[in-house]
């Protein structure tokens, strides 16, 4: 940033002032140990990288592997045991040394001078024991820094809802802000600021002040009564909760506090204001950490319009062992820090009093108060008066005791310091003081606003007396809350006192008034009476002292302001004119003509508009053209292959990776690949397969094939039937030795066969076989309880004949099935289904009789197994299954060639409209194209592989079914019929001038996991996506809270399109026929009808139910308790928000849910009515389906908060209580330790396949070792000692017999004689029972193994393992893989993923560790989700997306989510949250409209991209219905065209000129793409690039240089402030970047003083624009400062400064003297501009050179990308830089592609190979991209 440093930017330095500068505090710690890093990782220890990355080669390959692998399971053996060994240090001691010392002693702490001290007891600093303090709190210090250095900077709200919330630190809050210079209503006006972006953003918090950090403030007077008042703000003026009953982070409440509720993150500051807060503000980090709240660092917090990001620290095991092993410690150091002997002030080094006399004064002095304003009065009033009246009291009381007790020594002593003020002296204070307060009340903030700002301090001799007011003011704040009985006005508490108004009073009457008549200013009748009458309240409240009447108000000519420091700010510096340089564009006119109108513009002779930038003498220089049209980003991306190769090595490839695509598509789905032949007749026409079978007259060959398929179909019913009289007597006999088996048995037989009638035989048999096995076990249990499950499968069969079979029914059958219903029991149903009573009086029945009502039986114990309601209806367009109404509704959308959003539960089946979707493009034409976008590229992979699995199309040479765009990879992109990308890619697509053909064959897109329009990075992009098509679309997504908003918005972009494109038909039609003639591809599309609208589908039913378990460990046993959904809830929650829609019951959690309710409410009205045997859905229903139990569950919520209303509020509170499961806490290493016995526990339970979510990379995959290795020892255990000797010794036999083979030359077996003939047929032969008997002995016991070997057969799975020969631990995941088990993260090659993914989906692994890379989209359904660890990516949208994998659809009949240890406030949270909504983002950025006028100036079709251009500018969600917002974005555009024209790359005519197209390839690196080009152009690259003499090498030394300013352009990662605290000395890497060189640093200095202007100029123009009655409003309690009873004040009139320029600055402000000028600088936008226009410093394109936080602490930049240049090591980036490996390797790899794509853009725009730059950039990205591969 420029140098020039602005009125508020001072901070900074004020805080540093304040802070007491503990020199030592910097300590330095030196790494003696080769163990650098904290390594946090749950009971594992941190993964050693694989030294060698050797491939592995194919022959011999069996025997290479199982050395490989033996070796890696060693290695891992060896890892376990040194992690339980790590686990028990928690200290750092090991890994750091500390070379000071630091002696922090509490000392007198004191404030600016002698004058004014706070006397604190010192301690004798040689104790032993506080020694031993010291000693501690320099390792917690540690401890805390090594935690919060490793902070990660992250979306704070990530998704926040109703029912999350967190908590701020008081304290932190209050340091966020504190600043001698802002003045006291600025400071609430931030504090308010801050809370309401919270709020405003959908934040729940509560804000905790401890009541003993208050004793930290007693030096610092000023900043404990802003405490106190804040405290008290809080409280009564907003809705905030302001929690202060808690005495610090160790009293026993505040655990209880933070137990109870679970915070998501506590806000806290890392420093306080002297080192002994800083401490106690660790005690707390390091306690909340221990307590697994995660904690936010209240510095380097920054926002936008819709998030607020900030530094986050996950609590980990490490932590709590911390807190474990230094309990006594913390405790200890906790009460040392805060625990004091009665403070003693002491004024001019000897008046001393202590606190408690001040407090006795104030109480009683409010008492006398009481007593003289019994009707209370304004706050202001109170404060005022009562600070006053004591402070004088207390000050004349000192100086009276003073003067008899000293007498004559004080001369002498009182040289040296400064004279007390006399009583008459402090009244004159006071009685100011009172004329402020009287200005405070009568005076609109918008005249003080206009406040001459003046720089001036107090006397020394003043300072002291004011302190002690200020302490005065807050015993009487804390005494008046006290006070109950008093009604007193609180609202302005923000707004007692003005220091700066005080001393402009001060200077007034000091200066002015003694100078002379003309001077004197009235202060007007009303202020007289009003000053007046606070002053005779001080004078009665005085008691014995008398101080004069209230005028005049001086009364002594004492100075109070320093003279020599006291200056005014001239505010008469002039503005540069703002004006904009005309444009004259079409484009420009048609989107922000009607603002452009109202805005001034320059005129063509002004210096700004003949001092523009052109390029040519740059190009002219450098043999450079830097207007040369550069290639497509798409161009640019590596190409394996295309279809239009001709190359026979680039034919090979793509047919393996077809190949490889066919097999993988086949383990997504069943079905094999649909051949599409091109229908030239095609109708659009959705019901032309209606139409079809409407015909009157059949023709003769119809009804021959009719005839032809009737014979077909009887004969197969023929054999079906032979085939079921050979099952039956052996199914029967089946079901009856294992119901569960024989059933299972008989279901999968029933998928087989077609014929209705056969199916109907099986189950009528296989009913009568479940009911024998019912009769079997009642007559086996007797008077014993009885296993229900046994007859579910009995009602489950009636269920279904009833249900499908209703047509095959005939008398007899019901007959048969009324006997069986009575036989259990349910008179009421039989006589309901054979419409007649009576026979119950046999005997038998009531032996084989359910002793439970039927409708409880079904709900109860049928549960999961009750049918859903299904059509039964084919549909002829779907094949493989009947679809659903809502199914259809969106094939109905496809074929009528509408949009839609749909929206619908994971794995609803609601992709299978995007295939149909492509199938019918494919069928229409070979021009047309679809695109399927999907977010991540794992997701392009898997759509790829379906296509290739779904479909198969004979097109013309050069043309493909399928391509694929992602950026690191494509094919095929402009030659396919299908394209499967990312959004960024396609958006390259969408804005490219010379893609337009292309775009215009675009028939449909289609959008996946369309949520993610609302995500953190590239949101914009999917807005931008959505409003360039001019085709049809459909949007999927499982998680949108807000569809109806989403569809209105899509609607309203449609409209507008349906207008463009008449428009452009009509313009296209009269000039530009030819363009038409040559675009015949068009035709085809044209011929389809088009239609606008876009439909809205939501589909809420899941398919099966997900139940929720609570997992915890207790002892060496698991606790697995049901989670009833209605636990999750809260009486308010439930009384503010209802209860969430998607909270759904399964049939048995709303039987518990009423038995709950009639236990707690003995004598609840409706408990009858809707007892489950009276439900008005169930009674005498013979099949309860699902759809009926969804009625009960919705009757029973209504009835629950209908509870509330009728005042039972207490028995909610009792029946959730009730539901409430009771898990017990374990400590993270043995949670860890046992997870492995975990994985067993649920494979003895049936609940696998199963994915468990960890959030850390290294712990996913550490948990999945320790599985595996658990299985190991199983197994080592089980089988006989000599095995592995056994082992051994055959390995060693086969290896000598296959050397002894290999002499044997197999070519010349006709040359050898017959005995080697033999020998060598013998040795064969020897081979073979050698290798059969190892393959025994090695074979994994099925005890071992979670694999199933009969999911996959040995060829296939030869083939998967196959792909992992070269990888990295291919050969380890290749043998957890055989034990069925599998992990799968980010940071893993793509080959590795897709092993597991294939395994898995196949059903051969069923246990996979996984981050959230398996959330989005992925097609890996299981029968469990397991969620083993806690994160702050753990939210309402993760939980959805993960949980939504449990339950396979047609395998499983109901999903299990289990918590492994999660705290239980967060799994509640968890479940009752709901999906965040859509909301828009600030969608434009320089680089976009500098992309959007290159589309409309250099497209062939100017219509269309001029259409294309106007929709993204005036269709942003955020401006959707938001009519301020859409013209602040035109003003936004206007300004930001201004900036690219004086920048020279827009010409006046709003061409694109110079490097537009460099700096519009870099788009995603604004602002760093125009510094780049001002780098290029003012030489200062070739100035560095200067090759090794005589050679075209660089030096070393260059290209260090030249990844140092990349670095500091690209690789821009910012660490907290705090981890520079420590001068560490790191393994590997320099970790805190260099600043960058000093001619480089001032470019980019002067780039943002242009930057800065051109904002400052946007932000004065949009002023007018504010809400200014929402401006005078205090954001969070909306307290208004707009004064109506103000008549004017001569005095006031005369303190105003009328040259003041504030148009664009806050009143607020204001007051601490910002002007418009300030603007200039943006450091102080944030603070300073007007809120209502929702603009903030985001939005300019700064490029920083040093950021710093709240405390003016710089914050470094990490210097990854350069010390991974320097080193080559990711393992050094994960412990040195504190990165993830994940995020290291895709920063890297985002770093090498940045570099690679300069250097291809120089290269296209210089003539001359050998120029320097090009070099050293081709050089750099060789260099770069080599080291990242050896990484891999």
């Amino acid at each position: 940033m420029p140098e020039s440093r602005s009125v508020m930017d001072s901070a900074e330095d004020h805080f540093k002032k304040v802070v007491h500068n503990d020199a030592n505090e910097n300590a330095s710690y030196d790494d003696k140990d080769s163990e650098c890093s904290d390594s946090e990782k749950t009971g594992f220890i941190p993964k050693k990288e694989d030294k060698e990355s050797g491939s592995t080669s194919d022959s011999d390959e069996e025997n290479d592997t199982s050395d490989k692998a033996e070796a890696a399971v060693a290695q891992m053996l060896k890892e376990a045991e040194d992690r339980e060994k790590e686990a028990e240090d928690p200290d750092y001691s090991n890994a750091y040394s500390i070379s000071t010392t630091e002696e922090v002693t509490q000392q007198a702490s004191q404030t600016e001078g002698e004058d004014f001290t706070v006397l604190q007891h010192e301690r004798d600093s040689q104790s032993p024991e506080i020694r031993k303090h010291l000693e501690f709190l320099k390792k917690l210090r540690l401890h805390v820094w090594a935690s919060l250095s490793r902070a990660q900077y992250v979306s704070l709200l990530k998704d926040f809802v109703e029912s999350e919330f967190f908590v701020i630190d008081g304290d932190s809050l209050l340091l966020m802000f504190l600043d001698e210079e802002t003045q006291y209503l600025n400071f609430f006006y931030q504090i308010e600021c801050f809370l309401q972006d919270f709020t405003e953003k959908g934040a729940k918090y509560v804000i905790a002040f401890f009541k003993d950090a208050e004793q930290m403030y007693f030096p610092y007077p000023h900043f404990l009564f802003l405490r106190t008042a804040l405290i008290e703000h809080l409280r009564h003026n907003t809705s905030t909760a302001v929690h202060t009953e808690f005495s610090s982070c160790l009293s026993s409440k505040w655990e209880i506090f933070l137990k109870k509720s679970y915070p998501y993150f506590i806000i806290l500051s890392d420093i306080g204001l002297t080192s002994l807060q800083t401490d106690y503000l660790s005690v707390l980090i390091a306690h909340s950490l221990s307590k697994k709240i995660n904690v936010v660092l209240a510095s380097g917090q920054e926002y936008d319009i819709l998030r607020v990001y900030g530094y986050h620290v996950q609590s980990v095991y490490k932590h709590r062992l911390f807190f474990q092993k230094y309990e006594k410690d913390l405790r200890y150091a906790c009460e040392n820090l805060v625990r004091s002997k009665e403070p003693l002030i002491c004024l001019y080094e000897h008046l001393k009093l202590s606190l408690k006399s001040i407090q006795k004064e104030v109480r009683q002095t409010v008492h006398l108060l009481k007593q003289l304003w019994p009707e209370g009065s304004d706050i202001r009033r109170v404060v005022c008066v009562l600070a006053c009246a004591v402070g004088l009291k207390i000050y004349s009381n000192m100086l009276e005791s003073a003067n008899t007790s000293m007498g004559a020594k004080t001369e002498q002593s009182a040289r040296g310091r400064s004279k007390p003020l006399s009583p008459e002296a402090a009244a004159d204070l006071c009685r100011m003081q009172c004329l402020t307060v009287t200005f405070l009340l009568h005076m609109p903030l918008s005249q003080r606003a206009q406040i001459r700002i003046m720089k001036s301090c107090w006397t020394k001799q003043v300072l002291p007396l004011i302190k002690m007011q200020q302490l005065c003011t807050h015993f009487a704040l804390t005494q008046l809350s006290d006070t109950n009985d008093w009604k007193l006005d609180l609202t302005y508490l923000p707004d007692l006192n003005d220091d700066s108004l005080l001393i402009n009073l001060a200077h007034y009457y000091e200066v002015k008034y003694t100078e002379g008549l003309e001077f004197k200013k009235e202060l007007g009748k009303e202020m007289e009476n009003e000053y007046e009458c606070l002053w005779d309240t001080v004078t009665k409240l005085a008691v014995k002292y008398s101080f004069g009447d209230a005028f005049p108000i001086r009364k002594t000519s004492q100075l109070f302001l320093d003279q020599e420091q006291t200056l005014f700010r001239d505010c008469e510096e002039e503005i540069p004119n703002i004006g904009l340089i005309s444009v004259k564009s079409d484009l420009v006119e048609d989107y922000a003509g009607d603002v452009l109108k109202n805005l001034p513009v320059l005129e063509s002779n002004d210096p700004a508009v003949t001092s523009l930038i052109k390029y040519k003498e740059f190009d002219e220089l450098c043999h450079w053209h830097s207007g040369r049209p550069l290639t497509e980003e798409y161009e640019r991306v590596r190409c394996n292959a295309d279809a239009k190769s001709k190359d026979p090595k680039e034919r090979r490839q793509i047919q393996k990776l077809q190949t490889f695509h066919h097999f993988y598509g086949s383990t997504l789905e069943d079905s094999t690949s649909k051949l599409i032949v091109h229908q030239d007749d095609v109708s659009g026409n959705a019901n032309a397969a209606v139409k079809k079978t409407q015909k009157k007259h059949k023709s003769k060959a119809e009804t021959i094939a009719e005839e032809n398929n009737r014979r077909l179909k009887s004969k197969e019913e023929k054999k079906e039937q032979e085939q079921w009289k050979a099952l039956c007597i052996p199914t029967e006999k089946e079901i009856k030795a294992n119901l569960t088996v024989g059933i299972n048995k008989l279901e999968k037989f029933l998928k087989t066969l077609k014929s209705k009638s056969v199916k109907f035989s099986v189950e009528m048999t296989g009913l009568s076989a479940c009911l024998e096995v019912w009769k079997e076990h009642c007559r086996e249990q007797g008077n014993k309880s009885k296993d229900l499950r046994k007859a579910v499968q009995v009602m489950r069969r009636i269920h279904i004949l009833l249900e499908k079979y209703q047509d095959l029914l005939e008398k007899r059958h019901l007959q048969k099935l009324t006997r069986y219903l009575r036989l259990l029991g349910f008179e009421n149903l039989a006589c309901f289904l054979s419409d007649s009573t009576g026979e119950s009086n046999d005997q038998n029945i009531s032996n084989y009789a359910i002793e439970v009502g039927p409708a409880r039986f079904q709900l109860q114990y049928m549960d999961y197994y009750l049918l859903r309601e299904e059509r039964n209806d084919p549909d002829p367009r779907v094949q493989h299954f009947i679809p659903d109404t809502w199914q259809r509704e969106l094939l109905d959308a496809v074929d009528n060639n509408e949009s839609a959003v749909i929206v619908a539960p994971t794995s609803s089946g609601k992709t299978y409209a995007s295939y149909y979707c492509m199938e019918k493009v494919l069928k229409t034409s070979n021009e047309g194209v679809v695109v399927y976008v999907a977010p991540t590229k794992a997701l392009v992979n898997q759509v790829v592989g379906t296509i290739y699995n779904r479909f198969t199309k004979k097109l013309p040479d050069g043309l493909v079914v399928c391509g694929v765009f992602t950026r690191d990879y494509r094919n095929d992109v402009m030659n396919s019929q299908i394209l499967v990308t990312v959004p960024q890619c396609l958006e390259i697509l969408m804005l490219s001038p010379r893609c337009q053909k292309w775009t215009k064959r675009i028939q449909y897109v289609i959008f996946d996991e369309v949520h993610c329009l609302g995500g953190e990075i590239g949101a914009e992009v999917w807005e931008h996506l959505l409003v360039t098509i001019r085709c049809p679309f459909l949007a999927l997504s499982a998680t949108v809270s807000n569809p109806g908003h989403l569809t209105e918005w899509l609607q309203s972009v449609k409209r507008y399109w349906q207008r463009a494109e008449n428009k452009i038909e009509g313009s296209s039609m009269n000039s530009e026929k030819n363009f038409t003639r040559n675009c015949r591809v068009k035709s085809k599309v044209q011929e389809q009808k088009k239609s606008y609208r876009v439909r809205l589908v939501l589909y809420e039913e899941r398919y099966n139910d997900l139940e929720k378990y609570v997992c915890s460990l207790k002892g060496s046993d698991f606790i697995i308790e049901h989670c009833h959904p209605c636990a999750a809830l809260t009486v308010n929650h439930i009384e503010n928000y209802g209860i969430p829609s998607d909270l759904s019951l399964s049939p048995r959690e709303s039987i518990q849910l009423y038995d709950t309710m009639v236990k707690v409410w003995k004598q609840w009205p409706r408990a009858q009515e809707l007892d489950p045997e009276e439900f008005v859905s169930f009674k005498n229903k013979v099949v309860i389906k699902k759809a009926d139990v969804r009625k009960y569950e919705q009757e029973l919520k209504k009835e629950l908060s209908k509870w509330i209303v009728l005042g039972q509020r207490q028995k909610v509170s009792e029946l959730l209580e009730h539901l409430k499961p009771k898990p017990v806490d374990c400590s993270e290493q043995e949670k860890w330790k046992r997870f492995a016995s975990f994985v067993d526990k649920l494979h003895e339970m049936d609940k696998l396949p199963a994915i468990f979510f960890i959030f850390n990379v290294d712990s996913v995959e550490r948990a999945a070792e320790n599985v595996f290795l658990n299985l190991l020892k199983k197994q080592k255990s089980e089988q006989y000692p000599n095995t592995e000797r056994e082992k051994e010794r055959l390995s060693d036999e086969l290896r000598k017999v296959k050397k002894m083979l290999i002499k044997f030359n197999p070519q010349d077996t006709k040359k050898l004689s017959s005995s080697k003939m033999e020998n060598m047929a013998l040795l064969l032969t020897t081979k073979q029972q050698l290798e059969k008997r190892l393959k025994r002995l090695t074979a994994i016991p099925s005890v071992c193994t979670y694999a199933d070997p009969k999911a996959v057969d040995e060829d296939t799975l030869r083939k998967i393992f196959h792909r992992l020969r070269f990888e990295r631990r291919g050969d380890l995941q290749r043998m957890m893989a055989l034990r069925g088990i599998g992990y799968h993260h980010g940071s893993m090659a793509t080959k590795e993923r897709q092993v597991v993914e294939m395994l898995f989906r196949l059903g051969y692994i069923k246990v996979v560790t996984a981050t959230s890379t398996l959330a989005l989209g992925i097609n890996m359904p299981c029968k469990s989700v397991v969620f083993a660890e806690d994160s702050v990516f753990l939210d309402a949208l993760n939980y959805r997306q993960m949980s939504g994998r449990a339950g396979r659809r047609g395998q499983d009949m109901i999903g299990n989510v289990f918590f492994y240890d999660i705290p239980l406030p967060k799994v509640e949270r968890l479940i009752k949250s709901n999906v965040p909504q859509l909301k828009g983002q600030f969608p434009l950025t320089v680089s976009l409209i500098l992309r959007l006028m290159l589309l409309a100036a250099r497209a062939d079709d100017k219509a269309d991209a001029r259409a294309k251009a106007l929709s993204v500018l005036k269709h942003s969600l955020m401006s959707f219905r938001k009519e301020r917002n859409a013209e602040i974005l035109k003003i936004y555009f206007m300004f930001s065209l201004q900036f690219l024209i004086k920048e020279g790359y827009l010409d006046q005519e709003g061409n694109p000129t110079g490097f537009a197209g460099l700096v519009t390839h870099l788009y995603y690196y604004e602002p760093s793409n125009f510094v780049l080009v001002s780098f290029l152009v003012k030489g200062l690259f070739h100035k560095l690039c200067q090759p090794i003499k005589g050679s075209t090498v660089f030096s070393e030394d260059v290209l260090e240089k030249l990844v140092l300013i990349l670095a500091n352009l690209f690789g821009r990662k910012y660490l907290p402030a705090c981890s520079m605290k420590y001068k560490h000395t790191f393994c590997q890497s320099k970790v805190f970047l260099e600043d960058l060189p000093e001619d480089f640093a001032d470019a980019v200095n002067e780039y943002n003083t242009k930057v800065e202007e051109n904002f400052a100029h946007f932000l004065l123009t949009t002023a007018k624009l504010a809400d200014m009655e929402q401006e005078y409003r205090l954001p969070l309690s909306k307290t208004d400062f707009t004064s109506k009873n103000w008549h004017g004040s001569e005095l006031a009139s005369y303190l105003m400064d009328n040259t003041k320029s504030i148009s664009a600055i806050s009143p607020f402000a204001c007051l601490s003297g910002v002007v418009d000028n300030d603007l200039f600088h943006g450091e102080v936008i944030n603070k300073a501009v007007l809120r209502s226009l929702g603009i903030n410093v985001t939005n300019c394109p700064l490029l920083y050179l040093n950021k710093y936080d709240n405390q003016g602490r710089k914050r470094p930049l990490n210097a990854y990308a350069l010390d991974f240049y320097k080193h080559g090591s990711l393992i050094a980036l994960t412990t040195d830089n504190w990165l993830n490996e994940r995020d290291a390797y895709y920063a890297l790899k985002d770093f090498s592609l940045l570099i690679k794509s300069i250097g291809t853009s120089l290269s296209e725009l210089c003539d001359d190979p050998n120029d320097n730059v090009l070099l050293a950039f081709q050089q750099l990205s060789e260099i770069y991209e080599k080291k990242l591969k050896c990484i891999t």
